[in-house]
């Protein structure tokens, strides 16, 4: 059986990826719009760790560069379907928590993994990095600044992938459970899900407003890569190194100020390019999952794994405490 699936890896693929596009495009056509129906962000994201695992990665580059710019693209279009008013707003009550969220995980992430478990530097810092902003994207940016290692990158980047997964699946589940508001879950999953992929996902299964207050909130809180790799380079006195910024959050907020004020009279147009973003965050949802190998697992050593797994857990208790308060 398994000898199957690595033959035939390829043409799995590229069938899953056409009928999963069919599908979600047919909700445009009345009498096929049922079809769409199954196509939800942790369904796709299922079909494509089922695809990793029984079938590895056929397209291995090609699956991180499309998951990475179809995210980018996905999210820039969520914003014309925003209300900069309403965004400012989400914005503004989650901010204090952010600034506190962001500061005391860096700090207890560190105590557990260099006093606590007795992870080395690099990687005990990339882990808190990622839990306490935007996951690989933090990482990222931090790693070159802190001179990281090639593993030490890998196994933070497989920790926070790993997670992200699990949290896609878990936390929509968990809200419905705990009876959250589509506000209260937006700001929960903002803040205690490492990467923007999956807050995105997480949101847009539990409801239209909890997408846009997560979004929101988790943009907000990435901007948080600058200071944080400046105050890096400053603690572990690196000079001259690049800091990784991600634009596609100014292209974001353009979105809204454009929805806003130029689309304002036209707000079909804003809803008719939301609509196909969510769409396409949708499918992103394949590639990402998609993307997980034997590899990656095998990279997660037993106490950084411990180390991001309690991490999570605070960050996730704090802030729901929080949020019901």
């Amino acid at each position: 059986m398994m000898n199957f699936f690595s033959r035939y890896s390829r043409q799995i693929y590229v069938t899953i990826l056409v009928v999963s596009a069919l599908c979600l495009l047919s909700a445009y056509v009345p009498s096929l719009s049922c079809l769409s129906a199954w196509c939800t962000p942790p369904v796709m994201l299922f079909l494509g760790l089922a695809y990793a695992l029984l079938c590895g990665q056929a397209y291995p580059t090609f699956n991180r560069k499309v998951s990475k710019s179809l995210l980018q693209y996905s999210v820039v279009g969520l914003g014309f379907g925003m209300n900069l008013h309403e965004s400012l707003a989400s914005g503004r009550d989650g901010m204090l928590f952010t600034i506190v969220s962001v500061v005391g995980t860096m700090l207890i992430g560190m105590w557990i993994g260099r006093r606590l478990l007795k992870v080395d530097r690099d990687t005990a810092y990339l882990i808190s990095s990622g839990t306490a902003i935007c996951g690989g994207s933090a990482i990222a940016a931090v790693g070159p600044v802190i001179k990281a290692k090639p593993s030490s990158m890998s196994v933070a980047l497989a920790i926070v992938f790993v997670l992200n997964a699990i949290a896609l699946f878990i936390f929509p589940v968990l809200g419905q459970w705990l009876g959250l508001t589509q506000q209260e879950f937006g700001t929960w999953a903002a803040i205690a899900i490492h990467d923007t992929s999956s807050v995105v996902g997480a949101g847009a299964a539990y409801g239209e407003e909890a997408l846009q207050v997560a979004t929101t909130i988790k943009l907000t809180r990435a901007l948080w890569i600058i200071p944080l790799a400046l105050v890096t380079s400053f603690i572990f006195k690196s000079d001259g190194r690049k800091i990784t910024i991600p634009w596609f959050i100014l292209y974001f907020i353009v979105a809204i100020v454009l929805n806003t004020y130029v689309l304002d009279g036209i707000p079909a147009l804003g809803e008719a390019v939301s609509g196909f973003a969510r769409k396409c965050l949708t499918l992103t949802m394949f590639f990402i999952g998609a993307s997980l190998s034997t590899d990656v697992l095998r990279a997660v050593g037993v106490k950084p794994l411990i180390q991001g797994i309690l991490l999570w857990i605070v960050i996730s208790v704090a802030s729901l405490l929080y949020i019901l308060w």
